[in-house]
């Protein structure tokens, strides 16, 4: 009996961040994140946050990653204002009030029922 060797490849290479495709076509522009997409994400942060979200083991993180999104966008906002006081603040996304818990939150559409 001769011994086989068990170890195999994986039927399927694992993906890499870095190699990842978006599926865009070489000369499609790259994707940008902007400073109003970063508001946009502190409010989503907020909103979870308020309507139940994330567990109790995941809220340091959450909260250590919101203090530094809220300090990085108050800098923007400062060295905005240096460059030109007359400008107006930078607009974020609208907030919404989370609805009572009493009331029953159609999980589709969002509506209060």
């Amino acid at each position: 009996m001769s011994e086989e060797n068990k170890t195999s490849a994986p039927a399927t290479p694992e993906p890499s961040m870095a190699k990842a495709s978006t599926g865009a076509p070489a000369n499609a522009p790259a994707q940008e994140l902007t400073v109003q997409d970063l508001g946009v994400l502190k409010t989503i942060i907020e909103v979870a946050q308020s309507r139940g979200a994330f567990k109790a083991n995941e809220l340091e993180a959450v909260g250590k990653t919101y203090s530094k999104l809220e300090a990085f966008l108050t800098s923007i906002q400062n060295q905005q204002v240096a460059k030109d006081p007359n400008a107006p603040a930078p607009a974020t996304a609208p907030t919404t009030a989370p609805a009572p818990a009493s009331e029953p939150i159609d999980p589709v559409t969002g509506e209060v029922k």
